[in-house]
């Protein structure tokens, strides 16, 4: 059984003294990015589990390689949350060489200006609602925001090329790696950061372009009809 979403919302309790028109309510945020952290490890591994088991037969990132990465880099992460579930996710880390090799698949390289995305999952419930690609273009546009970062690489198996050309990444050529009898094709975003995202960002939250991102991820919403 999944663990997403497992605990119920608790109604609140009104008090005697306060009449419930001028209770406060305390409500999650209808939608919410932000990166992850360890503990939400396991909300992670049980739709990673769900989405890629069922077809190759294993996980990109196993549930202590999920901690692993949410515990050196977090920064490189980003969830999706609605109402306080997470329904989507992006994984990465940094890597310093021109391609991937299999030291990428559990290394993370502070020093490097590539960020290698290990995983993007979207949970069952929330799949063919064009929640992917705007994640992954959400996550993208984070990238800009940080000094360090020059371009953004994945690999993939061949039938996924489309959907990430369609985010503007391009074929790098055949990966080095191989996962058993599987075999992927390594892909490349160059990271472009202008000057005045990256003035405005703080850290993780960077604040002044969090409203324009906001803008602009809900008129993807409203379009995006695949994910």
């Amino acid at each position: 059984m999944s663990l997403v979403g497992a605990l119920p919302f608790l109604k609140p309790r009104l008090s005697p003294s306060v009449s419930p028109g001028r209770q406060r309510r305390h409500t999650l945020p209808a939608s919410e990015f932000r990166p992850l952290n360890t503990q939400d490890a396991i909300s992670v591994f049980e739709i990673e589990k769900e989405a890629f088991i069922s077809v190759s037969g294993d996980c990109p990132l196993h549930l202590d390689e999920v901690r692993h990465f949410l515990m050196l880099c977090p920064e490189l992460s980003m969830g999706w949350f609605e109402e306080g579930r997470l329904v989507a996710f992006i994984i990465g880390s940094q890597w310093d060489q021109d391609r991937l090799t299999l030291d990428a698949l559990t290394l993370h390289k502070p020093k490097g200006s590539t960020v290698h995305i290990h995983v993007l999952a979207v949970h069952r419930t929330f799949r063919q609602q064009g929640k992917g690609p705007i994640l992954m273009w959400r996550y993208l546009q984070y990238l800009r925001c940080l000094p360090y970062v020059r371009r953004a690489v994945l690999m993939c198996e061949d039938f996924l090329v489309p959907f990430y050309q369609k985010s503007g990444f391009k074929v790098q050529g055949r990966c080095s790696i191989t996962v058993a009898s599987l075999t992927f094709t390594e892909m490349q975003y160059p990271v472009r950061g202008h000057a005045l995202m990256r003035r405005n960002s703080e850290a993780i939250g960077f604040p002044q372009t969090a409203l324009l991102l906001e803008k602009q991820t809900q008129r993807l919403e409203s379009h995006v009809q695949f994910g």
